[in-house]
């Protein structure tokens, strides 16, 4: 049966201390607290340097049997690289240490520039490269370089299963049915991001599954989701599910704390 995974990008942020997390809690225990309230989370560090398996290896730990980690996909490689070039960094990525999470392991997210606009060559060479199981990722992990050390390399999978990958384009010339196609023929998803009008909100069924972010309604990472809005999103999200398709969302206006709630309120509706 389909299932809906709701959760918030990243836990750590001040604000919400002292409020979704309670006064005194450990910052060391905020995602035990986080994980038992939602069930998803994404994990955005890794957009920003490579981590290391011991800190997948605790991630893990610290959440309960179904809960879901999306991993976001390093910002060197969709940013820096801007997508050309990239085996050896894709494997660097890989060999960091994303299938420690195992079975907590969810979607890849590959989120692009507001400038990189739509090129059929280009994308179709980086979704070419990659890896659709954990076998494969842990073959590509192989071919690291010392960006990566060799004890610290993770290089092997528990066990073979599906990878899923997303796309999170922020260009208007993504809202086309060649864009849509490419993706579609790949089996990788185009993220349906809200954003207060900031960028495209590109609603495209071109995986088995769906992935929302929800960056803010009135402001970007700003502001709360209204109760007649979430609903709204829940019923979305109900139909999506009724056709067989997993869910996942992620609520991403954190600079006011109001991600956190919004999660839960989300998933009060669903369940």
């Amino acid at each position: 049966m389909a299932r809906a995974f709701i959760g918030v990008s990243g836990w750590r942020y001040r604000s919400w201390r002292g409020d979704f997390y309670p006064p005194g809690l450990r910052q060391a225990d905020e995602l035990a607290y986080l994980a038992h309230r939602m069930t998803s989370a994404e994990l955005n560090g890794s957009f920003y340097s490579l981590q290391r398996p011991s800190s997948y290896k605790a991630w893990r730990a610290a959440v309960p049997e179904g809960f879901v980690f999306a991993v976001k996909g390093s910002r060197f490689i969709t940013h820096m690289k801007q997508l050309l070039g990239v085996e050896t960094a894709l494997a660097n990525f890989f060999a960091s240490g994303p299938l420690a999470l195992g079975d907590a392991l969810g979607p890849f997210l590959w989120q692009l520039p507001a400038s990189m606009a739509f090129d059929a060559e280009r994308l179709s060479g980086f979704l070419g490269l990659l890896p659709r199981s954990t076998t494969a990722a842990a073959e590509l992990a192989a071919g690291h370089d010392s960006k990566v050390r060799d004890g610290q390399a993770l290089t092997t999978a528990v066990s073979d299963r599906p990878l899923l990958h997303v796309l999170e384009p922020r260009h208007a010339s993504f809202d086309t049915s060649e864009a849509r196609e490419l993706l579609a023929g790949e089996g990788v998803a185009m993220a349906l991001a809200d954003s207060a009008g900031t960028w495209p909100a590109l609603d495209a069924d071109t995986a088995g599954f769906r992935y929302v972010r929800l960056h803010g309604e009135t402001g970007l990472y700003r502001g709360g989701y209204s109760p007649r809005s979430l609903d709204r999103w829940a019923e979305r999200i109900g139909r999506w599910i009724m056709d067989g398709r997993d869910v996942y969302v992620y609520f991403d206006n954190d600079a006011d704390g109001r991600a956190p709630h919004d999660a839960v309120a989300l998933l009060e509706r669903l369940q």
